[in-house]
């Protein structure tokens, strides 16, 4: 009986770890990582302060790993659980946009964390930085096999599009957090990404097709 007990003892504290790293999503979200308590994350959860700790050792290492459960959420219906490559990776991009319309309270904590990364000995800085150091490499390798595909040279300003992609996708992201009326986060997502293709690759660009975008399920970058 032991035996068959230690398996649901598992499962029952991936469950309340789960609730734990949504609550402190939503606390870090509001309140930036150093004004979110964790007496109000362990309040959510049914928790105390004390029992926050036991799960996960500090309030530094809990940010680092909702930084990791928003990641593996947001790949996990994926194949590979990775995103795609090619000319796949930038229609991802744009759907990645259209299910953030539908969800503001990650888009929101991941702006509020992300900005916050810059200052001194923020807990969060070297994710941030090898989470974009990933993303401009992924985008700049898809840029190149579009271009093999169709037999054209890569031209040099892969990298700088690479870069302004996740810029303009990033600035956007706040722009329609804080005026959601006039701001159309995945249409002008999806217009921004063509553009700037569009620089490389000619007047052709990526031709995207938005509308089947929004047809798509596929969580975010």
């Amino acid at each position: 009986m032991a035996e068959r007990r230690a398996p649901r003892a598992r499962a029952g504290t991936l469950v309340k770890r789960t609730e734990i790293l949504r609550a402190a999503m939503t606390t870090f979200g509001a309140k930036g990582f150093n004004n979110g308590p964790l007496t109000e994350i362990a309040d959510q959860v049914g928790m105390t302060h004390a029992g926050i700790l036991h799960h996960f050792g500090s309030k530094d290492q809990l940010l680092v790993e909702v930084l990791r459960f928003r990641d593996a959420e947001d790949v996990a219906d994926l194949e590979g659980a990775h995103i795609p490559e090619g000319l796949e990776l930038f229609r991802h991009l744009v759907r990645t946009a259209f299910a953030n319309e539908a969800r503001p309270g990650i888009v929101q904590a991941y702006a509020v964390l992300s900005a916050e990364s810059v200052t001194d000995d923020h807990p969060g800085r070297a994710y941030f930085e090898e989470r974009y150091q990933t993303l401009r490499g992924e985008i700049v390798e898809a840029f190149t096999a579009v271009c093999t595909e169709r037999g054209v040279t890569t031209p040099s300003t892969v990298g700088l599009a690479a870069a302004s992609i996740l810029a303009v996708m990033d600035g956007l992201q706040v722009q329609w957090l804080l005026s959601p009326d006039d701001v159309r986060l995945a249409e002008a997502s999806a217009f921004a990404i063509e553009a700037i293709a569009a620089q490389v690759l000619g007047a052709e660009g990526l031709g995207l097709d938005v509308g089947s975008a929004t047809d798509a399920d596929a969580p975010g970058a």
